[in-house]
C-alpha cells in the first residue's frame, strides 16, 4: 500500500465512521473505484484503531463520568445512561461475530453497497422529519437502548452506517437530533473497541509498517474533527445534505456496478 493511498483511506474512515454516510461502504467502494488492492484486515485493525482514538479523545470525560456511577451503581442519571450504552452494545456484538464472514465476502458487493446507501438514506431522511423530536439524552430507556443497538447491528452491511442507523432509530424513538447524534457517538466507543480487539488476531509484528501508522494517524485526525463538526451541525440542521450524498454515490456505485 502506498502512502497515498493510507492517507485517502484514513481520512474516508475518519469521516465516515461518524457522519452518516458508512465508513465500511466508502472502504469498500474507494479501492473499487479506483483500482487500488484490497487493503487487507491488517489495515481495517488500523484504521478502528484510529478512530477508537478519536472517540476515546472526544469523550474521555463522559465516559469515565458514566462508568464511574455505573459501576458504583449508584441511583443517578448518569448510572442509568452507562447501562443503556452497555445494553445497546450487546446487538451489534452478537452480530459482528456472527456475521464476520459475511460482512468480508457477500455484503462487499458493489451493486448492494449502492442500495444499502439509498435505502438506509431514505430511512434517516424519514426519521428525521417525521414529527417534532424533543427528548434528551438522559430520557433514554430500556426500549430505546435495546432498539438502538438493534439499529447498530444492521451496519454490518457496508452502506448502512453505524452512525446513521443508531441516529435514525433515535430518531424514531422521539430524542431531538442532538441526543440521538450524541448517543450514537457514545455508543461508538465499546463497538469499535471490541471490534479492533476482536480482528488483532489478523496482525503480526510485520503489518505495523509505516501506511499502517499514517492510517491510524490520519483516521483519528479526521475522526475527531468529525465528531465536533456534526455535534455542532445537527443543533441548527438537518440531516438533508447526508441523505443526498449518500443518494447520489448509492446511484453511481449502481450505475457503475451494472457497466462493469
Amino acid at each position: 500500500m502506498s502512502i497515498t493511498e493510507a492517507v485517502v483511506l484514513g481520512i474516508v474512515q475518519g469521516l465516515g465512521e461518524f457522519l452518516p454516510i458508512s465508513s465500511s461502504a466508502h472502504l469498500v467502494l474507494t479501492p473499487w473505484f479506483f483500482g487500488w488492492p484490497d487493503p487487507g484486515l491488517s489495515f481495517d485493525v488500523a484504521l478502528h484503531l484510529g478512530t477508537l482514538v478519536a472517540v476515546i479523545a472526544y469523550f474521555w470525560r463522559d465516559w469515565l463520568t458514566l462508568a464511574t456511577h455505573g459501576l458504583r451503581g449508584t441511583r443517578s442519571r448518569e448510572s442509568r445512561l452507562f447501562w443503556y450504552l452497555v445494553v445497546a452494545t450487546v446487538p451489534g456484538g452478537l452480530a459482528g461475530m456472527a456475521l464476520e464472514k459475511y460482512a468480508e465476502t457477500t455484503f462487499r458487493a458493489p451493486g448492494l453497497v449502492g442500495l444499502m446507501l439509498i435505502f438506509m438514506g431514505l430511512i434517516l431522511y424519514w426519521a428525521d422529519h417525521r414529527g417534532p423530536r424533543a427528548r434528551g439524552i438522559w430520557q433514554v430507556g430500556w426500549g430505546d437502548a435495546f432498539l438502538i443497538g438493534f439499529a447498530q447491528a444492521l451496519a454490518i452491511v457496508p452502506g448502512v452506517s453505524r452512525s446513521g442507523a443508531t441516529i435514525a432509530a433515535g430518531r424514531f424513538l422521539g430524542l431531538d437530533r442532538e441526543a440521538a447524534t450524541r448517543f450514537s457517538f457514545l455508543l461508538s466507543l465499546p463497538i469499535i473497541l471490541g471490534a479492533g480487539l476482536f480482528s488483532l488476531r489478523h496482525i503480526g509484528a510485520q503489518d505495523l509498517t509505516l501506511p499502517f501508522w499514517v492510517g491510524v494517524v490520519t483516521s483519528g485526525i479526521t475522526g475527531f474533527a468529525a465528531i465536533a463538526f456534526l455535534l455542532r451541525f445537527v443543533v441548527t440542521r438537518n440531516f438533508n445534505v447526508f441523505v443526498w450524498y449518500r443518494g447520489i454515490l448509492g446511484l453511481l456505485t449502481i450505475v457503475t456496478a451494472l457497466s462493469r
